[in-house]
Parts: C-alpha cells; sequence; structure tokens
C-alpha cells in the first residue's frame, strides 16, 4: 500500500492504483488544471467518500511501499482521464470498473 500525500494528510491507495493516480494527476496537473479527486473508502477505512482539491498550486506527493513500478493498463489510463474531465472531477474506479465503462464508452479506447 502506498500513499497520495496531499495538504499534509496521507491517503492508503494500492501501489498499482498509486500508480496510474500518479500518471492521471500529474498529467492534469501539468496542464495547469485544478480538478477534485474523489474515492470511496473500504469498511476497513471506516466507510465514506473523501474528496480533495488538487491544484498546480498544492503539493502533491506520492510514496510506493513497493520498489517496482506498476504496469500500466491503457484502458484504466483512459477511464480515469475521462472521468477527470467531468464535472465531478477524478473519480478512483477499479482496474475492472474501467473495462466496464471503456465497453460503455466505445469511443474511449
Amino acid at each position: 500500500m502506498g500513499f497520495l500525500i496531499h495538504g499534509g494528510n496521507d491517503y492508503e491507495f494500492e501501489d498499482r492504483v498509486l500508480t496510474h493516480l500518479k500518471t492521471v494527476i500529474g498529467q492534469k496537473l501539468t496542464k495547469q488544471e485544478s480538478f477534485f479527486l474523489s474515492w470511496t473508502r473500504t469498511p476497513e477505512q471506516g466507510s465514506g467518500r473523501v474528496s480533495v482539491w488538487l491544484s498546480p498550486y498544492v503539493t502533491v506527493a506520492f510514496r510506493f511501499s513497493g520498489s517496482t513500478r506498476a504496469e500500466l493498463n491503457l484502458t484504466w489510463l483512459k477511464a480515469l482521464n475521462a472521468l477527470s474531465n467531468t464535472p465531478r472531477g477524478l473519480i478512483v474506479i477499479s482496474e475492472e470498473e474501467a473495462e466496464a465503462y471503456a465497453k460503455n464508452n466505445p469511443d474511449l479506447v
């Protein structure tokens, strides 16, 4: 498990999820775009939803627990990127949810 560090808070994600988030977030911040990042917490984490505002003016860091970088899934990246351009912002979805999203949005791939 790794961490997204933002505004003095650490948010825990699996390394594979964090690798994909880092890629999409990096692309958006490079373009000077601000957006919400939202996800659902598991029951082990206390349940509920979390949203944080990301902008090029606030430091964000990624800390991975593993030493090897996870291989990127292009469909997952495209789905996350598409979601990041909606009014709701970047919604963290699983790899399986991204595959389903791509099937329902064939112009994505």
